[in-house]
């Protein structure tokens, strides 16, 4: 007797939760502000590519993006560094906790003027990881590709840093932790935040 009432419960809960989060989400969209958190894949992708247009659509006024990630899949990351290059919006996007891997590459898309760190931020560059399986041949093939995704990442964070690309695939080479002021001083940030009136949204 008692489960049908459970369940009952159970529902009500998932429905309070799932308006609660598109309040949020509409919130969100309002002040014209993206979270990226977590693992970059093609999900997440989707949903911030559509987020982006969707702002578009509505003004030219800035887009900010909040970014706490360890990275995730190559080719989603670069969907979304293009698209942010690709709308007519400029993007402001903040790093927060951690930004790395395939995560540098999203944080590369905005003009250096507009990449911002929170104070607790780290970031980390490194080479896109290998895993591949299979015959020999294919191997090869995959080995191939690899070291030309890893010279695009590497040429894409030279051109957006100011470094000579020798030096970052060097550093690229191994897992490369920089603090917010390391970051700065490398090129990928552009300015340390430490409250909201901070950012530069003229």
């Amino acid at each position: 007797m008692l489960l049908p009432i459970q369940k009952d419960d159970d529902e009500k809960k998932e429905t309070e939760q799932s308006n609660a989060s598109s309040l949020i989400q509409q919130k969100m969209l309002e002040s014209r502000s993206i979270i990226i958190s977590g693992e970059i894949d093609q999900k997440l992708t989707e949903k911030v590519v559509s987020q982006l247009l969707l702002l578009q659509g509505i003004s030219a006024d800035p887009i900010k993006i909040y970014i706490n990630s360890q990275g995730g899949h190559v080719e989603a990351a670069d969907t979304i560094h293009d698209m942010i290059k690709f709308i007519k919006p400029e993007v402001h996007i903040i790093g927060t906790g951690w930004v790395a891997s395939a995560g540098i590459t999203i944080f590369l898309a905005a003009k250096k003027e507009h990449r911002y760190s929170l104070t607790n931020t780290r970031f980390m560059i490194h080479q896109p990881l290998g895993g591949v399986r299979g015959p020999a041949s294919d191997i090869e093939i995959e080995a191939k590709e690899i070291i030309r995704m890893l010279n695009r990442v590497n040429q894409l964070i030279a051109d957006a840093t100011g470094q000579p690309v020798e030096k970052v695939k060097k550093d690229t080479d191994r897992n490369y932790w920089m603090t917010p002021q390391e970051a700065m001083d490398y090129g990928i940030v552009g300015k340390v935040l430490t409250r909201y009136e901070d950012l530069n949204l003229d």
